[in-house]
């Protein structure tokens, strides 16, 4: 008799052929209404599951993992980040997590990339203009100045694969490279992108025209750009946000927008809220920022990539192996066998 497949849960709509690809492998059941579940949904939905394939937009804390059946024993997220997981509490519950690492790395940097271009270059707001002023009169002198991106300082906190090739992207529209990193990155990086490391990022921020922020979210990074850190960056300086909300104070870099004190900011991601922050589209209406709509990631290749990889994740584990993309807490407890 042929083993059964494994059950899995997935919480969201992914692209056609990696569904299609998951059905064939697996007893697939998908939320067709492709909105966020509640928690209650979710538990219902995995009554005799093996898997639940989760996704950003799915609140999984510790009171979600307490009450999981028994049957489940892998949460296969289908993306990079897991801010939205307890992994403590996975891990005491005796649950693996796993994650989409590495897929991601161009688009991410192609967008952190088109961001640097639009601030300084008024993209967006020239778009608009022309959209709201169908009388244009034309090319003028003195309209639509900028600033020059070759020459400025771009200051990378956090030099991974993402940072890295934001880095350089950047290096070949003329920008001054420097970063802060937990260590320093290898001569064999670093020569090539002219690269300046910082162990100061105090000391980096003065220095620096913009800021991009590429590092994980730790609890050491949380809000690692805080309303301090922003004081110190140079007055008309720029911050770019493709990586996590919580890396930046919010708040306080809205209150520095408002008075002038930085040029400008471009996010593709915001704090959790109900919508968006009104004072930050205030912001953008003013063409102070640059707002994306959480778009880093948004490429097909990179969607079905991140489902290769759920699938790796899963058949690996299902077949009693670890999976290549296992995720652990930063301070593990304990934890209980799960059967």
């Amino acid at each position: 008799m042929a083993a059964s497949k494994p059950k899995i849960l997935i919480t969201r709509r992914l692209p056609e052929s990696i569904e299609a690809r998951m059905a064939m492998l697996f007893e697939t059941d998908v939320n067709e209404a492709d909105a966020a579940l509640t928690s209650d949904d979710i538990l219902h939905g995995l009554a005799g599951k093996d898997v639940l394939v989760s996704t950003i937009t799915d609140r999984i804390d510790a009171d979600l993992i307490g009450r999981l059946p028994p049957s489940v024993r892998l949460i296969a997220q289908f993306g990079n980040g897991v801010d939205n997981i307890d992994l403590e509490a996975a891990w005491a519950a005796g649950l693996t997590v796993t994650n989409t690492p590495s897929v991601l790395t161009e688009d991410t940097a192609d967008m952190a990339m088109a961001l640097i271009l639009a601030l300084p270059r008024r993209l967006v707001e020239g778009t608009q203009m022309l959209l709201e002023d169908r009388a244009w009169a034309g090319w003028s002198p003195t309209s639509m100045l900028g600033h020059r991106l070759r020459g400025k300082a771009l200051g990378i906190v956090g030099m991974g694969r993402i940072g890295t090739a934001v880095a350089q992207r950047a290096r070949a529209f003329g920008l001054n490279i420097h970063y802060f990193s937990r260590s320093q990155r290898p001569l064999a990086v670093e020569t090539p992108l002219a690269a300046t490391y910082w162990d100061d990022l105090d000391a980096m921020l003065a220095e620096v025209d913009i800021v991009s922020l590429h590092t994980p979210l730790t609890r050491a990074t949380r809000h690692i750009l805080s309303a301090e850190r922003l004081d110190r960056m140079k007055p008309g300086a720029y911050v770019i946000n493709v990586s996590r909300p919580e890396l930046l104070d919010e708040e306080a870099l809205i209150d520095r927008l408002e008075q002038d004190r930085l040029f400008g900011a471009a996010l593709d991601v915001f704090e959790n809220r109900p919508g968006i922050n009104p004072r930050l589209l205030a912001l953008a209406e003013s063409n102070h920022v640059v707002l994306t709509a959480h778009m880093a990631s948004a490429t097909m290749e990179a969607r079905i990539e991140m489902g290769e990889t759920v699938i790796v994740n899963i058949r690996t584990f299902m077949d009693g192996h670890q999976p290549p993309h296992r995720l652990l807490p930063e301070a593990p407890t304990p934890r209980a066998a799960r059967t």
